[in-house]
């Protein structure tokens, strides 16, 4: 990693040193990785005297409140910077507003193979199975170092983004990295329990709305979820609350799918696939991204306009007949 960067891990380390006043900035709907990167990223700078604003456009959901240094996270920056960062975004567009009014990212640290690479000096490495990894190996190489609170924050962004050590990317490396990341004293069990296996009553109430129209096609499996869903259930939230993994658990499915109305004419959408299929080509036709096996992508259209084009765009991969859109249709009639 740091032998294949070479003088831009060195540039990196110098601009982070050199800076007084740092603006780091992850995505739109943020999950575990995006958290944990955001918060390390923050928790290590601060330690080395650095002001920093740590931002999150939709805010920090509260099953990461447990985290020390969440109370630090804000919806929009203030004032001015001598460096803006930003973490585990593909591209500009995955801050959302947050940087209107400011010029664009210096830094971009990243893992996803759809990155566009859009900052100043960016370090992405998809070999990394979360952003939150390649923080934890290359601050030390930069000169920062790690300590507990930004350690349980790194580890909890490699626990989500791998489902617990269990997507298809997982290597040694990244379980190395893991374990010198306990060596802090951190309680993994509750970070499992934390991040991915405890749900509000909000969230299991917006789950029963989509799995009561869930659909199948050969191995193709879709729901979606609507605007009036989420005010029923009264989930704060503008993500799935994580349906897409319960979908992707199906057994004899080789690729799921989640529509997540977000109003104002746009459409969420998360796919899974099985290993060996490449989601990236059609997540991409649609301006997004990702990686082979978890994509997604902002979809401009009406929720059952867009489950027709995505659906159709999805059997192409699969090679089967486009699905019928139906559940969806009759919801939002």
């Amino acid at each position: 990693m740091s032998e294949r960067w070479g003088e831009a891990l060195e540039q990196a380390g110098r601009l982070l040193h050199d800076a007084s006043r740092i603006l780091i900035i992850a995505h739109i709907r943020p999950d575990g990785d995006a958290i944990g990167s955001l918060l390390g990223l923050g928790l290590v700078l601060e330690a080395a005297g650095k002001q920093t604003s740590l931002v999150l456009a939709d805010g920090l959901p509260t099953n990461y409140k447990f985290l020390v240094g969440s109370e630090k996270i804000v919806t929009r920056p203030e004032g001015d910077y001598d460096l803006i960062v930003t973490v585990d975004c593909s591209d500009l567009k995955r801050v959302g507003q947050v940087l209107d009014g400011y010029p664009g990212p210096d830094l971009n640290f990243d893992h996803h193979i759809t990155n566009e690479n859009f900052a100043r000096l960016n370090l992405v490495d998809s070999g990394s199975v979360a952003t939150a990894e390649l923080l934890a190996v290359i601050l030390p190489q930069m000169g920062f170092a790690l300590n507990q609170p930004a350690a349980a924050a790194l580890l909890t962004g490699v626990v989500a983004d791998t489902l617990g050590f269990r997507t298809s990317n997982m290597n040694p490396r990244a379980l190395r990295t893991a374990a010198d990341l306990l060596e802090f004293d951190i309680d993994l069990p509750e970070i499992f329990d934390k991040t991915l296996l405890l749900r509000s009553f909000e969230a299991i109430a917006y789950w029963a709305a989509g799995l009561g129209r869930i659909e199948r096609k050969d191995g193709l499996v879709w729901t979606a979820l609507t605007l009036q869903d989420r005010k029923a259930a009264k989930y704060p939230g503008r993500d799935d609350a994580d349906l897409i993994n319960v979908l992707s658990s199906i057994t004899n499915i080789d690729i799921a799918v989640v529509f997540i109305e977000q109003g104002h004419g746009k459409v969420k959408v998360s796919w899974r696939a099985r290993p060996g299929l490449d989601l990236t080509p059609v997540a991409r036709s649609f301006g997004g991204g990702g990686h082979p096996a978890a994509a997604g992508a902002e979809v401009h259209g009406q929720l059952v306009e867009v489950q027709t084009r995505v659906l159709k765009a999805t059997s192409v991969l699969l090679g089967i007949e486009e699905p019928a859109v139906r559940m969806a249709k009759t919801h939002n009639s």
